[in-house]
C-alpha cells in the first residue's frame, strides 16, 4: 500500500482557504479506484504536510495522470507557495 508524502508550504495568511480547499478537492479525489485517504498534516513548527494513501501504486499513478488530479493540482496553487514533490512510501508493516 503507497503512501504519498507531500510537503506543502502554504502562502502566508492562506491556511484556513487552503483546509477548506482540502476538504473540496478530497471529495474528487475520494471517487478513484483505490482511494484510502488524504489528509493534511501540521507539525509542532507550524510546517504542513499532505499524506495520500492508496490501496496500489498503479491506482495512485493513475489518480495522478487523470484530468482531475491535474485540475485540483492547478486550484492548490492560489494557496501554495511551491508545487510538492511527493516521496512515496510502502507499508511494510503493521
Amino acid at each position: 500500500m503507497p503512501i504519498a508524502m507531500l510537503d506543502m508550504k502554504i502562502k502566508p495568511g492562506k491556511l484556513d482557504d487552503f483546509k477548506q480547499w482540502v476538504l473540496e478537492s478530497n471529495k474528487t479525489i475520494s471517487k478513484f479506484d483505490g482511494f484510502v485517504s488524504r489528509r493534511l498534516l501540521e507539525a509542532p513548527d507550524g510546517t504542513h504536510r499532505m499524506m495520500v494513501e492508496f490501496e496500489t501504486h498503479e491506482q495512485f499513478a493513475q489518480m495522478r495522470q487523470s484530468t482531475e488530479h491535474q485540475r485540483v493540482h492547478k486550484e492548490a496553487e492560489q494557496f501554495r507557495e511551491t508545487a510538492p514533490a511527493p516521496v512515496v512510501y510502502r507499508v511494510i508493516s503493521g
